[in-house]
């Protein structure tokens, strides 16, 4: 009882996965493009490293849209089925203290790019990411922390291999998501669904 008032605990596995999912298949389509500008596009002489940011940004737009209204989705029937209010007063706990370090990150990549200073964006999304993470597991479920250790150890290995930042991102958001949420569903709701 002491839990369920304190802690947000209606995470679902299944929205690990399916924001694992988009990053996935959005970090395809974004390489196919990039590969693209680089062995057709730059050597032709036809580039053009403003519409690639475009693109790029509307496909980074397009799937974070994607896992935040799956995460949502699949949260939202598993707190209906715990009986368990979406955005009760834990849930909005572990919302504030989330997106504070992360809204802080989206103002820092914003002046990352705005410096053209392209290379480090990958790892200030997965360090602030981190950071929201870490930030938030005090209000849910422990296992986000170590999710969040593992977005920062990426994140500081990426400062380091700034030519590979899609890979890092990659790993992070889709690799690491889909992993925990596998183990969050098989810790948590394979027996449920078992029932069924």
């Amino acid at each position: 009882m002491m839990e369920r008032s304190s802690r947000f605990i209606s995470l679902s596995g299944w929205s690990g996965i399916s924001a694992g999912l988009c990053a996935l298949a959005g970090a395809y389509v974004a390489n196919n493009r990039i590969e693209t500008y680089y062995r057709k596009e730059y050597e032709t002489g036809s580039a053009s490293p403003a519409q690639l940011f475009s693109y790029l940004l509307t496909v980074a737009a397009i799937v974070f849209t994607c896992a935040l209204f799956s995460a949502f989705l699949f949260t939202w029937r598993k707190s209906k089925r715990d009986h368990i209010p979406v955005w009760g007063s834990s849930a909005q706990r572990l919302m504030w203290n989330t997106m504070l370090p992360m809204l802080i990150g989206v103002i820092f990549i914003l002046q990352l790019i705005n410096s053209n200073q392209y290379q480090f964006v990958a790892s200030a999304c997965l360090l602030f990411y981190g950071l929201g993470l870490v930030n938030g597991s005090k209000y849910t479920l422990g296992e986000v922390r170590y999710l969040g250790y593992a977005q920062l150890l990426l994140g500081i290995l990426s400062l380091f291999f700034v030519r590979h930042g899609l890979l890092f991102w990659t790993l992070g958001f889709g690799v690491l998501h889909i992993l925990y949420g596998v183990s969050m569903w098989w810790k948590y709701e394979r027996m449920e669904e078992e029932k069924k």
